[in-house]
């Protein structure tokens, strides 16, 4: 009679081991955008943040060029689920990151003006993130693309 009762505590002690810590709620917003020079070597820093990142790839796919990579300054702020949101003057497109190991992976991909960006900025319009063009609307983004509404 002993060595089923043992057998189930085991059994219930194994399985909680395996179970997963979920920590929540979580916020893992930048209130305020990062404007973030491209050194030579395509790499980008934020000391605020702790932050570096090569962004040569990002680069080449959005100006299919990879040499002159020291004259982009990128923007790029996190809203609250923990996505990166990254553009540049002259984008096309807000590019949209996720966390991954030692790097962050393309989650999604946002066309937000056909003839490029002049003077982009974000803000955090919780639980979305706001892009300013010079005059033109604002953009209000999630991860999956262009909010209902978000040009006012």
């Amino acid at each position: 009679m002993k060595v089923p009762v043992v057998f189930m505590a085991l059994i219930v002690l194994l399985v909680a081991g395996c179970s997963s810590l979920i920590l929540k709620p979580g916020n893992f917003s930048w209130p305020v955008e990062s404007v973030l020079k491209v050194d030579s070597k395509g790499m980008v820093h934020d000391e605020r943040y702790s932050f570096s990142l090569n962004v040569k790839e990002l680069l080449f796919v959005e100006t299919q060029d990879s040499v002159n990579v020291s004259k982009v300054t990128l923007r790029m702020i996190r809203d609250v689920r923990g996505y990166y949101f990254l553009t540049a003057p002259k984008f096309q497109n807000v590019y949209v990151f996720e966390q991954a190991e030692g790097s962050l992976k393309l989650s999604s991909k946002i066309l937000v003006s056909q003839n490029g960006l002049n003077d982009p900025a974000f803000n955090l319009r919780s639980p979305n993130i706001q892009l300013v063009n010079e005059k033109d609307p604002p953009i209000l983004l999630s991860k999956e693309g262009v909010v209902e509404g978000g040009k006012k």
